[in-house]
């Protein structure tokens, strides 16, 4: 059997999830896997036979996506061609994780594919929203990368389809204790302006993990790296709690090892904004934006010793059996 697997390369989560399931998927047949988008700071280990431009959001500095950027790195000339390019009739399974180019030459050759991803859980309307609405948004998380059936992830099993978490193997693994730091996480934010007011907490050291730096620096108690696989995974056994965005996999990750967390979504960004909801219903402290309430609101959290209880089951290698037990063989045209 051969079985096509397309990732979205925007952001970690999704190149970490793959990380987990890519060798559970080759235990059934001849596995290619796709990447489209250049905004992960992880590798698979793994061969890729299909690395596309696509589409990706480009993370700013302050907070939210940059969206000129954005603007200037999309080429639809491009991506159509990128689209007629996959020989999608080779494969007896595609299985996307957000991934826009498989899904849409899929859809427009009508032909059946599985959605296997945290983004596929905001198709039930059970799944928590912010009390403010974004219609569009919705139409976005909708058909950005639309698929014939669908397999979502995220807190809780909020609707049939959905599991919880996929938390990886090096993560279940870890014997995670607290040596008193605090790891940070908040791509869309520079360091430079993060360590300006973490520094105002100096008894918190605190570990930070940086997209837009390339080499360690310390300040004061505030350690900034680069974005690296097992620095971070250490920095995260060790640590008394994490500060992060609106992101899933990472605070799911912390809240399975039992660490505190607190939320930072981007600014209009809606999918986070629905994370960040969903978390806050979990008991997870959410703040907005870095203002002159931030340090403040960082104190809270640190004395605050309340921890979130979490179950998130090891069910991945039974949710990829399912799903190719009931796809395989079937991606033929649609009537």
């Amino acid at each position: 059997m051969k079985i096509l697997y397309a990732i979205q390369g925007t952001g970690n989560g999704h190149i970490s999830r793959a990380r987990e399931i890519i060798p559970l998927l080759q235990a059934y047949g001849d596995l290619d896997l796709l990447i489209s988008g250049s905004q992960a700071d992880v590798q698979l280990s793994q061969p890729v036979k299909y690395q596309f431009h696509g589409f990706s959001y480009i993370f700013g500095k302050k907070g939210g996506i940059d969206y000129w950027k954005t603007f200037k790195t999309m080429n639809l000339r491009r991506f159509w061609k990128d689209m007629q390019a996959i020989p999608l009739t080779e494969y007896d399974l595609i299985i996307n994780d957000f991934e826009p180019l498989t899904a849409w030459a899929c859809r427009l050759k009508k032909i059946k594919s599985v959605s296997l991803s945290h983004q596929a859980s905001f198709l039930s309307p059970n799944t928590p929203r912010p009390r403010k609405s974004e219609r569009y948004a919705e139409v976005i998380l909708k058909y950005y990368a639309p698929t014939t059936n669908h397999i979502g992830f995220h807190f809780k099993p909020y609707d049939d389809f959905i599991h919880t978490p996929v938390i990886r193997s090096e993560i279940r693994n870890l014997n995670p204790q607290n040596l008193g730091h605090y790891t940070v996480y908040l791509p869309a934010i520079d360091d430079k302006i993060l360590v300006k007011y973490l520094r105002a907490i100096p008894e918190v050291k605190w570990q930070v993990f940086s997209k837009h730096q390339k080499t360690p620096y310390q300040y004061a108690n505030v350690d900034v790296k680069p974005i690296h696989n097992e620095w971070f995974n250490q920095s995260l056994e060790n640590c008394e709690g994490l500060l992060t965005g609106g992101g899933f996999e990472g605070p799911a990750e912390a809240l399975f090892l039992g660490k505190k967390v607190m939320m930072m979504p981007m600014k209009n960004q809606f999918e986070q904004a629905c994370n960040a909801e969903a978390a806050r219903r979990l008991g997870v402290p959410i703040i907005k934006k870095i203002d002159a309430f931030f340090i403040d609101a960082l104190k809270k959290w640190i004395h605050n010793d309340q921890k979130i209880e979490v179950n998130f089951p090891n069910e991945t290698s039974k949710i990829i059996e399912n799903l190719v037990q009931n796809f395989a063989g079937k991606h033929f045209h649609l009537a």
